[in-house]
């Protein structure tokens, strides 16, 4: 086992700057020598140094659901998939901006519209800048956050003028293994998009899904490629196995490994908002809580089409664990009753006699 030195030294590379070689970074995710406690108390000294306890909190809004054409494997809204999704075209302005107001009062820090389809076009840029102006002018001091497919530069400056804060385009997984997840685009269109998104001056959020064939070094990969783009929000979906989708067989990856991902993605990114995203209940299972160690932020109210846990218990998980929601608003929420104990009956205090 590791001794305590090497912790220490993990977390002062990453606190000041210096990028970890490629041997640690695998070792990090396949050593057994690394232990998780210790590992995740290194990952939590980054955390702290830079985000201190607080938990930015994101709600999703599909403002458009299906009638996509990209095959994106793992996604149920690919025209490659047979789940039983529930199809719609683009949401009414009034019902998107009630839709933010309902995110902000529960917590939300980032409203994220999310839209199907391969790119934006021109219709759909002035679109959202009417509905980007709509909710900043009653939301000043709120991020909204867009995931429209590939923007063109002109397109992203647009959506900064009208006052977008963030661009969502996930690099999903590496260059190399880009192939076996889609073929109607490649990780070259998405890194494309992420370029005019910086130049138009807006914020980078993108991020994986862990879970999907890739091995270590994709992983790693990913994580240094987001290092390079300064990405300011990464999240680290953990694949969620929708039946219908050509990617729907569970990987069999365990919470500790998935833990161990949000670590790394840690120490290679300490500055950045590293979320816990889709999949979190899932493949975390009773180890969840322990993902806020790296990680700074999470989704509320489910994910693109699958449903998380409820608001309450999350928000819940969030206090108990010593962690504050950014902001400290007042979270309208349903109200979960207090634990209490249950009395054995006589099966259970005699259960030879079953």
């Amino acid at each position: 086992m590791m001794n305590r030195a090497f912790y220490i030294d993990l977390a002062r590379t990453s606190i000041d700057g210096k990028e970890l070689a490629d041997e640690v970074c695998e070792r990090i995710l396949s050593d057994e020598a690394i232990e998780l406690l210790p590992l995740l108390d290194a990952a939590f000294e980054v955390r702290k140094t830079f985000h201190g306890k607080e938990v930015r909190v994101h709600i999703l809004n599909n403002a458009q659901n299906g009638h996509c054409q990209e095959d994106c494997h793992y996604c149920a809204q690919a025209k490659s998939s047979q789940a039983d999704i529930q199809e719609y075209g683009i949401k009414p302005d009034a019902e998107i901006l009630q839709e933010a107001r309902q995110a902000y009062a529960r917590g939300a820090c980032c409203y994220c519209m999310v839209f199907a389809g391969r790119e934006a076009s021109q219709s759909r840029i002035d679109r959202l800048k009417r509905v980007i102006g709509q909710i900043k002018q009653e939301f000043p001091d709120r991020e909204v956050c867009v995931s429209t497919g590939f923007v063109t530069p002109q397109g992203a400056a647009q959506l900064k003028q009208a006052g977008l804060d963030r661009l969502n385009h996930n690099l999903n997984t590496s260059e190399e293994h880009y192939g076996s997840i889609c073929t109607t685009h490649t990780f070259t269109d998405r890194l494309n998009t992420l370029f005019a998104a910086r130049q138009a001056g807006l914020k980078l959020c993108s991020g994986m899904i862990v879970g999907m064939g890739e091995n270590n070094k994709d992983i790693i990969g990913v994580a240094r490629r987001l290092r390079e783009l300064k990405a300011e929000s990464i999240p680290v979906n953990l694949l969620v196995p929708i039946e219908g989708n050509p990617i729907s067989v569970d990987a069999g990856m365990t919470p500790e490994f998935c833990l161990r991902v949000l670590c790394l993605f840690r120490f290679l990114n300490p500055s950045a908002e590293i979320r816990v995203a889709a999949g979190r209940e899932l493949n975390l299972r009773s180890m969840e809580v322990m993902a806020l160690y790296p990680a700074n932020s999470l989704f509320l109210q489910g994910y693109l089409n699958a449903k998380g846990a409820a608001n309450a218990n999350t928000l819940r998980m969030i206090r108990d664990a010593g962690f504050k929601i950014t902001g400290d608003v007042e979270v309208e929420t349903e109200q979960v009753p207090a634990p209490k104990a249950v009395l054995k009956d006589l099966d259970d205090l005699r259960p030879a006699l079953k």
